[in-house]
């Protein structure tokens, strides 16, 4: 039986995968990074290993001790954590020393090579999860009215300059106004943002990277994002089809159909 390792950040995502990949006869190696990952996963995991954030020679470890030479990552890993918890092993601390500089890319490109020379794949993350992935068109009851359409336009250029730059993904707009872009806090805190500048009636865009690369992410929505847009007064989620994970889909769509917000996948 064939073996695959999931790297474990937060949220749902590794725990879908896993269910996912042992359905598919797979045996499922976990290694959960100690900060971020949910505990339930060890209820889906054949065997666990945990990790802390930065102890790049554990988690090699734990994966050649498991015989492991396939793995996806999965879940978030705040970029907060860089700077403020991270206690390196002496792997880690050397893989940070080489760093170009300390970008989420060249942090997960480096991070894959690292697997690489230890004789191990990242493989597209997206492998075990393609239900999740948001087909095109509106996904809600409602679609969106031609000022969203509009300012959903205007997002989709600002947030695909941003998403180039390599600073975030999300951008909140409102009548044609740029309110808020997305940098290291994260989606729900730059909705936020944006929402106690425009008030209500602000319209949410969240685009992938150009040159995404599907091993190390991919955009992600689900029942809490609805609920920060609705706390928010937003109307509208811009997403981008076949590129986007919808967590929770039947809940998530729900919650916006009962808000009256639009969710659309362009």
């Amino acid at each position: 039986m064939s073996r695959i390792g999931i790297i474990a950040g937060s949220g749902p995502l590794p725990i879908m995968a896993a269910r996912e990949a042992k359905a598919s006869g797979r045996t499922v190696i976990v290694v959960a990074f100690r900060e971020e990952a949910d505990p339930v996963v060890e209820a889906v995991a054949d065997r666990l290993h945990w990790v802390g954030v930065g102890q790049l020679g554990g988690l090699i470890r734990a994966l050649k001790r498991e015989e492991v030479t396939e793995a996806v990552m999965l879940g978030k890993v705040r970029m907060n954590h860089l700077f403020t918890k991270v206690r390196p092993d002496a792997q880690g601390a050397l893989f940070y020393l080489r760093l170009k500089d300390r970008s989420g890319d060249s942090i997960m490109e480096a991070f894959a090579q690292a697997l690489q020379r230890a004789g191990i794949s990242l493989l597209d993350c997206t492998q075990f999860l393609t239900e999740a992935l948001v087909e095109h068109g509106a996904l809600t009851r409602r679609a969106p009215t031609t000022r969203e359409w509009n300012d959903i336009r205007v997002g989709q250029e600002v947030a695909r300059t941003l998403a180039r730059s390599r600073i975030g993904q999300t951008v909140v707009v409102k009548n044609g106004t740029v309110l808020a872009v997305e940098a290291i806090e994260g989606t729900d805190a730059a909705v936020r943002r944006g929402a106690e500048l425009g008030g209500n009636g602000v319209v949410v865009v969240k685009v992938y990277h150009p040159d995404y690369d599907f091993r190390f992410d991919v955009p992600v929505v689900g029942p809490t994002t609805i609920a920060v847009l609705r706390e928010a007064g937003g109307t509208a989620l811009a997403v981008e089809a076949k590129r986007t994970f919808l967590l929770d889909r039947e809940q998530a769509l729900a919650l916006a159909d009962e808000a009256g917000i639009v969710v659309v996948a362009d």
